[in-house]
């Protein structure tokens, strides 16, 4: 009979012949380690978003509602990255949001800061 050892630590395993982990500890470990990478890209992305949304909450509850775009990418903010957007029908608008913040350009240089607390009715 071959030896069987911990998926962790690698120690040798006695007791039961289906057993796979030396504790509950390493058990944790291992299925922490496999977690943490299958969600690595979640969670990075994730971080992007919160970034974004705190900016843009700052600016707005700070009683900005049109900024110069260049306020926006030196406070590290990340266009690429919004939850949704929305496209007016009128004008054809896009207003992209990081969660219930959102903007829309008007021109060239300038942004415009908008709340949809609709999204808090969910």
């Amino acid at each position: 009979m071959p030896v069987r050892r911990c998926l962790d630590c690698g120690q040798i395993l006695k007791g039961r012949s289906d057993k796979k982990f030396c504790s509950d500890q390493c058990r944790n470990n291992y299925n922490n380690n496999i977690n943490r990478k299958a969600n690595s890209l979640v969670r990075n992305i994730h971080t992007v978003l919160r970034r974004n949304r705190k900016i843009l909450c700052e600016l707005y509850e700070s009683g900005k509602k049109k900024i110069h775009k260049d306020a926006l990418l030196v406070s590290e903010f990340n266009v690429n990255f919004f939850t949704h957007s929305v496209e007016s029908d009128s004008d054809k608008k896009v207003t992209r949001y990081c969660y219930e913040y959102g903007y829309h350009e008007v021109d060239n240089e300038y942004i415009i800061l908008v709340k949809n607390t609709g999204l808090l009715d969910i």
